[in-house]
């Protein structure tokens, strides 16, 4: 089977695709033949050896499948072949098939496109953690989205609309504002690129101000970190949650007297430890996404697939922050 391979440390270049032995599952396992696999910025960073875990080489990269069983293995309960399912596998998607534990499999739902449901848990599924279980969040508050036009930003947007908040979207250029306007921001706050001079840091916090309002953001959706970061914290509520999402920007040094003038909070949010430390919290949270899919109010946003072979182009897309929605490799195309 054809698997896209990281053989060295690098980029999206630095990718093969080869051909490798069909996995077979082992206790506790299933084979899934993938249908999609998402693209997720995890994915720039595991390949160079960036990322919190660092799997043996050769490896292939992909954190986020959908597919369908082929095979169960020894001691598999709950599932049988031919099964819809999607789950994070941390990496290893990009290839045909792959063996993975059957508890971290969720089935998807009749009516749901695979393509769609690969693109759901690792956004979704972030984000659904970070604004409920990190954030707290209420009807009626005013939540500020960083990076609001790629794939987590977007799921953000839509959950705190389908939560019952005022969305203001700040994102890089007037297309990825009109995206975010489509999923529902209220307000839509245009930002330059960085690194900024203290006078632009100074004005990017006035435009985050002017958009959360007098009473400022209660909950800070930041994914994008860097210099963009200290702005939106400026424009916190008092006993607001300045929540830690992603850092692509890089990583922000904040002042921390200005969590003692607001009484605010800074929270991480990482998710997959979320999902391997608690699975049953995190199954009733992916169970509350579909019945918000079923619902139509949230609908995953893929602007672009891929075939396995331009695999490292999507990776390269993404890493060059030019994406809009989430990118995802379609096995068949």
């Amino acid at each position: 089977m054809k698997a896209v391979l990281s053989k060295e440390v690098g980029g999206p270049e630095t990718l093969v695709v080869e051909d490798i032995d069909e996995p077979t599952p082992g206790k506790g396992e299933v084979l899934v033949k993938v249908a999609a696999c998402a693209i997720n910025f995890p994915d720039t960073l595991i390949i160079r050896d960036l990322y919190q875990f660092k799997p043996p080489r050769p490896f292939a990269p992909g954190g986020e499948i959908s597919g369908t069983i082929e095979a169960l293995g020894e001691g598999v309960e709950g599932f049988a072949v031919g099964d819809k399912v999607m789950c994070g596998v941390g990496n290893g998607g990009l290839q045909e098939k792959v063996a993975v534990a059957a508890a971290r499999l969720f089935k998807v739902p009749d009516g749901i496109d695979l393509v769609k449901a690969s693109a759901l848990l690792m956004t979704y599924g972030t984000t659904i953690h970070g604004l409920k279980d990190r954030g707290e969040i209420k009807e009626g508050e005013t939540v500020l989205v960083l990076g609001a036009a790629g794939g987590v930003g977007l799921s953000a947007v839509e959950l705190a609309k389908a939560y019952g908040c005022r969305v203001v979207a700040a994102v890089s250029t007037e297309e990825k504002g009109e995206v975010a306007r489509k999923a529902g921001a209220d307000e839509v706050v245009i930002y330059p690129r960085a690194p900024f001079d203290k006078g632009t840091s100074k004005q990017l916090a006035s435009d985050f101000k002017a958009a959360v309002g007098p009473n400022g953001a209660d909950i800070v959706y930041d994914i994008v970190g860097g210099d963009y970061s200290e702005p939106a914290l400026r424009s916190i509520a008092w006993e607001g949650r300045f929540l830690v999402v992603g850092f692509p920007a890089g990583i922000a040094k904040m002042p921390l007297n200005l969590t003692l003038l607001k009484s605010c909070d800074i929270r991480g949010v990482f998710w997959g430890a979320f999902a391997a430390r608690e699975p049953q919290r995190n199954a009733q949270n992916i169970a509350e996404l579909f019945e918000f899919w079923k619902d139509g109010k949230i609908s995953p946003q893929i602007s672009e697939t891929f075939s396995l072979d331009d695999a490292g182009k999507a990776i390269e897309k993404l890493d060059n922050r030019q994406a809009i929605g989430k990118l995802v490799v379609v096995m068949d195309k």
